[in-house]
């Protein structure tokens, strides 16, 4: 689902950065004024276990891969705006240091899995909740929550890939961006990601569960809060990691210049002349060590990052409280 540069044109990146930045104001308000000094670190974790599970790739029917996100999950624990900053700097780090997901196109892939889908799946998540009673019907809601997140999420991205050789051709009439029409990206995005869904619903579910016993100061205010179990989570995670690499493929809508040729029998012009960004370690493996210990170095690397970023962000939090109180 991460979508790469040179697949939406110019004026479509421009105009999902546009939508994302007031989206991004009122979450950064929302987050300061909710969010205590305390638990920003916790945001670090939640952007963690995101990170690392969009690294689990699966096959899905067509010879493609998906992957989970993770946004859902983290919505229920913090709330839909904690997630959209938390997703949103996970989704960076990948971006400048891994490749997955375009630069210019870093505004798309926040809109689908850093707004679209916490938003959604809390929402959905909520509606049941508030209707069931029994700690099952809460884990059922956390499911469906889930599930539905991760599908709407497809399902704005490929409303992005779809429209673009509708609206950018060449004189010849070939697609200059994306060359699939919605009738094509829509069941290719949406009905895999039905299969994705459950493994979406079962990450949501199970590690709300495993929160909620082990460290349930995260989600009910009064309770203790165990760091060293969500330290231990994203271990676990960290290690199996590798099994991302057992699926053959790649996602679709994320092919390189070669790859889209074989399938459409050219090669749009966007990917001749388009742009082109260099990550240091491009598909999470670094040319120089094994593919599998270059897996494990790139989820322990993004991790790092992401917790130092947000514990930074909590020092800052800190100390511009202590200034506030001192006025």
């Amino acid at each position: 689902m991460h979508i790469p540069d040179n697949y939406l044109s110019p004026s479509t990146c421009a105009a999902m950065g546009v939508i994302m930045l007031p989206v991004w104001t009122r979450a950064v308000k929302k987050v300061k004024k909710e969010v205590s000094k305390r638990k920003m670190p916790i945001l670090g974790v939640c952007a963690a276990v995101s990170f690392l599970v969009m690294m689990f790739n699966i096959p899905v029917p067509g010879g493609t891969t998906a992957h989970a996100v993770g946004g859902t999950l983290i919505a229920i624990l913090v709330g839909p705006y904690a997630a959209t900053i938390s997703v949103s700097i996970a989704l960076l780090i990948q971006a400048l240091f891994f490749g997955d997901g375009g630069i210019l196109a870093y505004g798309a892939n926040t809109f689908n899995m850093a707004f679209v889908m916490p938003f959604v799946g809390y929402f959905v998540y909520r509606f049941i909740k508030n209707r069931v009673s029994t700690e099952k019907g809460e884990y059922i809601a956390t499911f469906i929550g889930g599930y539905m997140g991760i599908l709407a999420a497809a399902f704005c991205a490929a409303i992005e890939f779809g429209i673009q050789p509708l609206l950018f051709k060449d004189a010849a009439g070939a697609a200059i961006y994306c060359p699939y029409t919605l009738s094509v990206s829509v069941p290719a995005m949406v009905l895999p990601h039905l299969l994705v869904g459950i493994l979406e619903g079962a990450i949501t579910a199970g590690v709300y569960a495993y929160i909620k016993k082990m460290s349930p100061g995260i989600i009910y205010e009064g309770k203790k809060t165990n760091r060293k179990s969500l330290y231990g989570l994203l271990g676990a995670l960290i290690v199996l990691c590798p099994l991302g690499l057992l699926a053959s493929g790649t996602a679709w809508g994320e092919w390189d210049a070669e790859q889209v040729k074989s399938l459409v029998g050219y090669v749009p012009k966007a990917f001749e002349n388009g742009f082109n960004f260099n990550a240091i370690a491009p598909d999470y493996a670094p040319s120089v060590m094994p593919e599998k210990i270059g897996y494990i170095v790139s989820a322990v690397a993004g991790v790092a990052i992401l917790l130092i970023i947000f514990k930074i962000i909590a020092s800052f939090k800190k100390e511009k409280d202590l200034q506030n109180k001192a006025s």
